[in-house]
Order: structure tokens, then sequence, then C-alpha cells
């Protein structure tokens, strides 16, 4: 029995290590449940699709319970192009919600919708630690298993490109506040300060690292500078532990800090993933924060799904035109070598004995 679990254990080992071994993987890699990004790319050849939605409700202590009952639809399209390391990526989130403000007497309610992101962008993969494939060892599963300091090393890549709203005037949620209808009201601050409005296009950089230890785990972070060309830019972190528990279920918690003028939040979230196939995941999240101003709880599902037209192997037209190639040179040389070597036997057969 001892050695049947020993061997389990060293099939999963070994599953483990030729998925982390490159950009591409047999089976499909998520940025999902969680929000932060991984440091690896979906592969060259690999089209992506990540969507789920989220149901969210607000309460702001700040504005006498004033709340917001909402979902937010999620997807994520991604594409791997003319190398592994690089890829295509766009991430919208969309939101519709029942806004109540219990500021005056008699509560009102209003109906909105509007983007909370629309990025589009490259992701580059600088730095992969698990380029060069370890070497198992048949003899020590400790070895193969145990935690070792280079295992923290993380793979590093970095995010960059736009986000772009072309209702961003008429949008609802400025710069990411959800409560943005009441920031500033002219009984807390002056009476002519007008808010900047939100412009159309900004940018966005991220910087993502992924560390793998113990075999059957994961540690993500993320650090992004968001809304360049605005008047409120935000740092967010994002920081994502996951544990694998066999080649099908994994689980996950997260923390995420965001920082702004405008709007600052902290955030816990935890769920769990489950593989239905090499090409198609599910998932499930729930989260809340730690402040009043305001507090929020939510509930997450969604769904990933690959194309994979990735091609492991090298063109059969070109194999086969070098091996052509190579056969043709040593036939060459081969025939020069002939030629030489009968030249000088010729030679040799023509000088006259000595009398």
């Amino acid at each position: 029995m001892f050695r049947i679990k020993n061997l389990q254990l060293l099939l999963i080992f070994f599953f483990v290590t030729e998925i982390v071994k490159s950009q591409y993987t047999d089976q499909i890699n998520s940025n999902r449940p969680g929000y932060s990004i991984g440091a690896f790319s979906v592969g060259k050849g690999v089209i992506q699709i990540e969507t789920g939605f989220e149901i969210r409700n607000y309460k702001h202590d700040g504005f006498n319970q004033s709340s917001i009952n909402g979902t937010v639809g999620f997807l994520s399209l991604r594409w791997g192009f003319l190398f592994e390391q690089l890829e295509l990526t766009y991430d919208g989130s969309y939101m519709f919600d029942k806004f109540t403000n219990k500021l005056s007497n008699i509560p009102t309610e209003t109906k909105r919708s509007g983007f909370l992101q629309n990025f589009l962008g490259l992701k580059y993969l600088i730095y992969d630690p698990f380029k060069k494939e370890e070497k198992v060892n048949v003899y020590s599963w400790k070895a193969n298993n145990g935690f070792k300091l280079k295992h923290l090393i993380p793979a590093i890549s970095i995010t960059v490109g736009a986000n772009f709203d072309p209702f961003s005037e008429d949008n609802p949620y400025p710069y990411g506040d959800l409560f943005g209808t009441f920031f500033r009201p002219i009984f807390f601050q002056n009476l002519f300060y007008i808010a900047p409005s939100p412009t159309p296009l900004t940018l966005m950089g991220t910087i993502a690292t992924q560390s793998h230890f113990l075999g059957t785990w994961v540690f993500v972070t993320n650090f992004s500078l968001k809304r360049f060309l605005s008047e409120y830019l935000e740092k967010t972190y994002i920081i994502t532990l996951t544990h694998t528990f066999n080649p099908l279920w994994s689980v996950y918690i997260e923390n995420q800090g965001v920082f702004s003028e405008r709007y600052s939040d902290n955030i816990f979230r935890a769920g769990a993933a489950y593989l239905v196939g090499d090409n198609l995941q599910i998932e499930g999240t729930i989260g809340g924060n730690t402040k009043t101003t305001p507090n929020f709880i939510s509930i997450n599902a969604g769904v990933s799904y690959r194309l994979d037209f990735h091609k492991d192997f090298k063109n059969p037209e070109k194999l086969e035109k070098k091996r052509l190639k190579k056969e043709e040179k040593a036939n060459k040389k081969s025939t020069k070598k002939f030629q030489k070597q009968e030249k000088k036997r010729n030679k040799n057969a023509r000088k006259k004995p000595k009398q």
C-alpha cells in the first residue's frame, strides 16, 4: 500500500513538473477564479475565453446606509501568438445595478450600468525559471517533493495596454468609484467644486510574478498602476495562493489592495476550481472587504474554455528538407574523400619502380 501511494505521488509530481516547465500546458491555464493574472501566457496558437458573473451587495455607512445591488459580467480573451512568451489579452467587466440613495428623507432608486474595465494589452514573459526541466529522482520522493529555496524564484511578466471607455462622461462608476454620485457633495466641500470628468482613454501596466513550490502550491503576485492620463492614478496589488489537491480540484485565497484619492479598498476572496476536461474549467468564489465605506460581499461563478491550436512539433516539410540537405552534404563529403583516395592510387600506380 505504501509503495502504491508513493508511486501515485511521484506521478502527480511528474505531472506538475510537465505543467510548469513551459508556456504551453497540456491542460487549460486560466487566470480565473481569482482577480490576479499569472506570469505565463496561454502558449502560441492558443485562444482562450474566460468568462463569468458576480453578484455584489454594497452598503455605505458614510451615506446613511445607501446601497448598491448589482451584477458584474466578466469577459477575458487571450491569444498566444508569434512566440510562446507573448500574449494579446482583452479584459472587460460591465456592471448593472440598482442604486438606493438614502441621504434624503425619501429613499430613491436608480438603475445604472457601465464599464468597470475595458482593457486591451500585451503580456510578455521576461523571466522563466522553469525553462530548464528538473530531473526526477526515482529513488527519493522527498527529493522530488521537498521544499527548495530555488522554487521561490518566480517567473516574471509585464503587461501593458490601454483602458477605453467610449461612454466615460456618462459612466456612473467614475474611476471605479461605485458611489461616485456622492463624491465631494456640496455640503462637505465647497459650493463651486466641479469633479474632473473621466478620460475615455487611460494607460495601465502590471508586473506579475509566479512561483511553484512543494509540487502542489502556486504563489502569484500582481503590482499594477492604472488610470495613467487621468486625474486619479490608482495603485493596486493582488496576492494569490493556490493549492492543488489533485489534477482536477484546486482552491485559492486572495488579497487585493486598491489605493487612489478617489477609491481605496482591502478585499479578500476564496474559491475553488474544477477541471472538467483538458480545455474546460469551472469555478466559484466568495469575497468581501474590511471597510464600511462601503462594505460589500460578492459571489462569483465562471467558466474558462480553450481552443487549442498549439503546434508542439516542427514542420515535417522543414524536417525532411533539413534531412535531405544533411544527407546531400554527407554524400558530397564522401564523394570528395573517395575521389581524393582514387587520385592518390592512380598517382602511385603511375610511378615507376626503382631500378
